[in-house]
């Protein structure tokens, strides 16, 4: 794979994500990061199983959204048991 069709694969999921997800951080509830952790790791498992390359990036990106979900279970927990 040459630079550019990296290159354009990251725009491309850049573009992707930008359009169609809220940044970690703004999203609202447990049931919305699932579902943006879910498309993530199906558009991370496409890149890979068709391109053999994912840019690092987007398993920064999933690590966000499981860090805002877990601390979003652990705030439920708190609130239901406290």
């Amino acid at each position: 794979m040459t630079e550019y069709e990296r290159k354009k694969l990251e725009m491309e999921l850049r573009l992707f994500t930008s359009r169609n997800f809220e940044k970690p951080a703004d999203c609202k509830n447990a049931e919305q990061i699932r579902f943006y952790v879910s498309e993530l790791c199906n558009r991370i498992q496409d890149m890979e199983n068709r391109f053999n390359y994912v840019p690092d990036w987007a398993y920064t990106l999933l690590a966000q959204y499981n860090a805002a979900q877990n601390m979003m279970i652990n705030l439920e927990f708190r609130s239901a048991y406290h």
